[in-house]
């Protein structure tokens, strides 16, 4: 005989336990699954906005973060090789910090742990295997070796590797992370610089930097397994001069960087939210803000809602509307990005140089462009 819930959360990262403990108080029957045991050991930096650690702090967690993530207060923004640039502060836009470096691994781990706390239904180590909506939603999965099937009124589906019809935009680039040390302290100083293989972004992260370098796939290869000195000088040679010179490097790793976004439309009883939804390219690090987003309004929806009508094609509708602006406006601003700023054509870098000055001269402009990437496009 299936089980029942009124919502099941296919899949328990940040996204999906972000949204299980914004509904933890609705008295609402909730079942989390999560196919892996432990939380994630992926040592990517995050870039956590003011506006997600406003999200974290109602969530209960952001106690928990809070002594090991580093304050952004200031944003330098250029371009390799060619003039223009722009400087952001967070005083200016009346924030305390424009937003926070913190480990992937350490945000999964408390929000896992929060949920494993809570009294919510959590199964670690459940593989899901199909999910289906009409009616109800139905979600099969295997646990402890048991095959089961749970049926909601809901099914929210948060993980990423879920929407296998998802329409995808290869960029043809790998993101290099690691920590690296200069001889220069970073005092709260956020760098994201625009070569002619892609953006360059480096973070402060403790008393180092948090690096996420975009290159071509062949040189990242190379990138991470070439000497230490030797990566220190070709970062220095890409980066410039602008935090001396870097004596050290650590954690090196790469991954492929592509845009996916799933279909629009769901069967009835079933949502998208986070990766799942869609993935970004991290230039300006707003993926798992946005994602984090998507776990919170739907959370508000989810707990203003009567049981009857949830999950069903109007109540979808109504939550896919709330959140359409924002996903086009993450989505369109990373690709417009990566595609206008990923060349070294002489027009386009004169254009860029003359774009980024022109916003670096006009306060409302940078105060507007702030608030949109601290609280998504409705800010």
């Amino acid at each position: 005989m299936p089980e029942s819930a009124d919502v099941v959360i296919v899949g328990g990262g940040p996204v999906g336990s972000a949204l299980a403990l914004a509904l933890r108080e609705s008295g609402l029957r909730i079942t989390l699954l999560e196919a892996r045991a432990a939380a994630s050991g992926d040592a990517r930096p995050l870039a956590l906005s003011y506006g997600s650690r406003l999200i974290l702090e109602r969530l209960g967690v952001w106690s928990a973060l809070a002594a090991t993530a580093t304050p952004i207060r200031h944003i330098h923004v250029s371009q390799r090789g060619g003039f223009g640039r722009v400087s952001l502060a967070a005083a200016e836009a009346g924030f305390p910090e424009l937003g926070y470096v913190v480990d992937y691994r350490r945000v999964a781990h408390a929000l896992s742990q929060a949920t494993a706390e809570s009294t919510l239904q959590c199964y670690t180590g459940a593989q899901v295997m199909a999910w289906h909506g009409g009616s109800r939603a139905r979600v099969e999965y295997d646990f402890s070796g048991e095959s089961r099937v749970c049926d909601a009124a809901l099914a929210v589906i948060a993980d990423g590797g879920a929407a296998v019809d998802a329409a995808t935009v290869n960029y043809q680039q790998c993101a290099v992370t690691a920590r690296v040390v200069s001889e220069r302290t970073h005092n709260n100083t956020a760098y994201e610089r625009f070569t002619r293989q892609g953006p360059l972004a480096l973070l402060p992260d403790g008393a180092a930097w948090a690096l996420v370098w975009t290159t071509t796939p062949d040189r990242a290869q190379l990138l991470c397994t070439m000497e230490p000195d030797q990566f220190c000088t070709e970062l220095r040679a890409e980066f410039g001069s602008r935090v001396g010179e870097f004596t050290a490097v650590s954690g090196r790793a790469s991954y492929p960087l592509r845009l996916r976004r799933a279909p629009r439309t769901t069967p009835d009883h079933i949502v998208l939210i986070g990766n799942a939804a869609q993935t970004l390219h991290p230039v300006a690090g707003q993926g798992f803000n946005l994602g984090l987003r998507d776990a919170w309004e739907l959370g508000e929806q989810i707990t203003g809602t009567s049981h009857a009508v949830l999950g069903t094609r109007n109540w979808l509708d109504t939550y896919l509307a709330r959140r359409d602006l924002d996903r086009r406006g993450g989505i369109g601003m990373t690709h417009a990005l990566v595609r206008l700023f990923s060349n070294d054509l002489f027009p386009l870098r004169m254009a860029r140089g003359t774009g980024l000055a022109l916003l670096g001269c006009v306060p409302p402009l940078k105060n507007f462009l702030l608030r949109r990437m601290t609280f998504g496009a409705r800010g």
